[in-house]
């Protein structure tokens, strides 16, 4: 056929079958006809976006490695058009194929309403436009399966199941899912700041929805994928980035290119407006939302720490610590962790040996921290005598002293205990002394599996923390004891 013999009718009606058939089985020519306004070639983030995408459901190479990933992380500003893709995206996996189950999660039972009612009336749009084109034109057979349409819930035509929603604490028992999307886990700034609030999104998605794979498994696999911005190292993407190394494609597009004052989209964000916008915010809140750098990174307390994988030694291989030395916090009231620090003194330095930091209560960490002092020979232990920090003093030397009686054969306890009581600003004195810990605190190579509750502790620290009430502090509130104590001399310590 000769299409210069078609008439206009028919031309017209041939490109919109063309661009039909392109729109299903490309994600990006999807979007483009479904919403035209929004997905113009010259929004380049969204191309990417949605071409990777496209390619991680077919299984394509997402990178120069031609690795597979069934894992995809995207990070991006607000308003830069993640979750409205997304919502595309769950209509689009279904008009290819009926079979999806989709299981999608947000941080509250309101927004994953919102997710479900967008993506379930997609399906069931009048089109009072004839040029707009709906799902229906695209993907005629996708009809929602009468009595199944709730707000979270919902099935197709000739399918027990196919879509649900859930925030925190929601349940999604008995379903399973070819497909996983998280949808912005942390609410923002005052939530990625609660390590609470950080356990329950992480429980939420490694227990309740991750452990959703259908019985019903397509070609596919069980595919994951995580849009979040980047609060925190701890944060739901940075949890699975630590546990499961290697097998996330990470999306990444913060909203400037500040060398080059480049913008991720100009018409979605001018650069005055992010500058604006910078001025008025806190800058570790401005890193997280715009340059999806966690808070924890621009904010950190302690940025970087020094490690050590050999204590200091002579020319015969001895060690050269001057003395071994503990500092001990202890837990004072009910929610509060006892923390005890022994270190070795080597010019100025502390060269971490142990560390004890624990939530139980005084009668498991009297003799342990007996114990440990015995076992480390420290000449000079400090413990804090606030509230009942003395009755904790008390015992801890007794019971050091009768451990080392008791021993075969017996010998004397030759630490110094003593107790003081700690009366200035906590959090001045753990921000002012940040810096002495960076330069003269040294820990083991391998503290993080040494000690793995303190050094999730001690890193994510983020000094915005330190503000509020009832925040776990001990473990910084401890290291900081360790730094004050390098500056004093013999008779301050016996003080």
């Amino acid at each position: 056929m000769d299409l210069g013999d078609l008439t206009v009718n028919e031309l017209t009606t041939l490109e919109s079958a063309l661009e039909i058939a392109l729109a299903r089985t490309n994600f990006w020519d999807y979007c483009r006809l479904r919403d035209p306004e929004f997905y113009q070639d010259k929004y380049s983030h969204l191309k990417t976006l949605c071409l990777t995408l496209n390619n991680f459901y077919f299984g394509l190479p997402l990178d120069s490695t031609g690795k597979i990933y069934r894992n995809l992380m995207i990070n991006m500003p607000p308003q830069h058009g993640k979750t409205r893709t997304a919502i595309h995206f769950v209509n689009w996996c279904h008009g290819r194929n009926k079979k999806e189950r989709i299981i999608t999660g947000s941080y509250n039972d309101s927004t994953a309403e919102d997710f479900s009612k967008y993506t379930r009336d997609n399906l069931t749009q009048d089109k009072f436009d004839p040029d707009t084109i709906l799902v229906r034109d695209i993907f005629p057979h996708l009809k929602l399966k009468p009595g199944t349409s709730s707000a979270k819930k919902w099935a197709l035509m000739g399918e027990h199941f196919n879509y649900l929603g859930a925030g925190i604490g929601g349940s999604v028992t008995s379903k399973g899912a070819t497909m996983l999307i998280v949808d912005d886990l942390v609410k923002g700034a005052l939530e990625a700041l609660s390590d609470n609030y950080l356990d329950r999104a992480w429980q939420f998605y490694a227990d309740t929805l991750a452990s959703r794979r259908s019985a019903e498994q397509l070609d596919h696999g069980l595919l994951k994928i995580m849009i979040m911005t980047r609060w925190s190292k701890d944060d739901p993407c940075g949890r699975v980035l630590e546990k499961e190394p290697g097998k996330w494609h990470v999306v990444s597009m913060p909203a400037c290119d500040y060398t080059t004052k480049t913008m991720l989209c100009p018409d979605f964000l001018s650069y005055d407006d992010l500058m604006d916008i910078r001025d008025t915010m806190a800058p570790e809140i401005f890193a997280a939302n715009y340059d999806n750098q966690p808070m924890d990174i621009q904010g950190a307390l302690y940025p970087v720490l020094k490690t050590w994988d050999k204590l200091p030694m002579d020319d015969q291989g001895r060690i050269l610590l001057e003395r071994r030395r503990c500092y001990v916090d202890t837990a004072d009231q009910g929610n509060d962790w006892t923390c005890a620090i022994i270190w070795g003194d080597y010019q100025g330095r502390a060269y971490v040996l142990d560390v004890y930091f624990t939530p139980e209560g005084m009668e498991i960490t009297e003799p342990e921290l007996a114990r440990r002092v015995n076992k480390f020979q420290v000449h000079h232990c400090r413990i804090e005598s606030n509230a009942g920090g003395q009755g904790f003093f008390r015992n801890v030397r007794r019971l050091a002293r009768e451990q080392t009686a008791a021993m075969k054969p017996p010998r004397k306890c030759t630490t110094i205990f003593r107790s003081f009581h700690q009366s200035e600003n906590k959090a001045a004195r753990i921000v002012s002394n940040s810096t002495n810990v960076m330069e003269n605190v040294f820990f083991p190579v391998d503290w993080m599996t040494r000690w793995p509750e303190f050094h999730r502790h001690v890193t994510r620290m983020v000094k915005e923390k330190l503000k509020q009430a009832n925040v776990l502090d001990d473990g910084v509130d401890c290291l900081t004891g360790v730094a004050e104590s390098l500056g004093m001399n013999q008779m301050e310590i016996m003080k």
